[in-house]
């Protein structure tokens, strides 16, 4: 004899297919579409296709205005959540790409309401990325890709940063006075690398990017260990001569 487990599984499994049916054929009306004809497009007998559709209103993914139904709030946050996932990996893959073209840990990171944000980081084990021992957001006067997002601001919005967190000093090469560090980042060449030695992380050094994708501030980063620093420059011109063959898939991901 069967257990409860063997004899009730089939049954789950088809109901999460049928509602899966229903919500691809909501999906397919802009405006969505009546449970009759919904019930017709998933092959359901309606009495079937009506009990999974208020459920699945109940539950958000549905909602039902004027006999109608569309895709409700929980269904539209699993999509832009699966559409930001995709967006990542695209990302992760260009990193990677650089990261074994040129041997070295890569980084891309955004400027977006106000604060820093590193989105992803590729490295090895072999060549690790920088230890975040010290809030990026809160130290983005120290680090080549806080000051690279920064020089990229007007003048407002790089005061406004200031004000919120203040430059202080992090290790002994890190810049002390904020009219010295808005002095230099107003001197930074639009297209140049930002070049940081040792200011976020003893025995570290840095590169970032400028990365032009609308009205985004973003960059590219490298970092190496502060005994390879002759290799800083050359890594930097190759990461900057393949960036824009890249460029389309990091301007679309700005966008998660």
């Amino acid at each position: 004899m069967a257990d409860s487990g063997t004899t009730t599984a089939p049954t789950l499994i088809g109901s999460v297919q049928r509602a899966m049916r229903l919500l691809e054929a909501v999906a397919a009306h802009e405006g969505g579409a009546p449970a009759k004809q919904l019930a017709r497009e998933a092959g359901l007998a309606l009495p079937t296709a009506y009990h999974l559709l208020r459920t699945l209103a109940h539950e958000g993914y549905l909602r039902r205005e004027k006999g109608v139904f569309a895709l409700g709030p929980a269904a539209e946050l699993l999509a832009a959540s699966g559409a930001q996932q995709k967006r990542r990996g695209m990302i992760g893959d260009v990193l990677e790409h650089w990261r074994d073209a040129i041997g070295v840990p890569v980084y891309f990171a955004l400027y977006r309401e106000g604060e820093v944000e590193v989105v992803a980081v590729a490295d090895t084990p072999g060549s690790p990325a920088v230890e975040e021992w010290a809030d990026f957001r809160q130290t983005a006067h120290a680090h080549a890709i806080g000051q690279c997002l920064l020089s990229q601001l007007d003048d407002d919005a790089r005061r406004d940063h200031l004000a919120r967190y203040p430059v202080q000093s992090i290790t002994p090469y890190t810049v002390r006075d904020g009219r010295v560090l808005l002095g230099r980042l107003q001197a930074v060449n639009r297209m140049a690398p930002v070049i940081e030695q040792q200011e976020y992380a003893l025995g570290t050094v840095c590169a970032a990017v400028p990365i032009t994708a609308g009205a985004t501030a973003a960059t590219l980063a490298i970092s190496l260990p502060v005994h390879q620093a002759d290799r800083l420059l050359p890594a930097v011109r190759e990461l900057q001569s393949d960036v824009g063959r890249k460029l389309a898939t990091l301007a679309f991901s700005i966008s998660i």
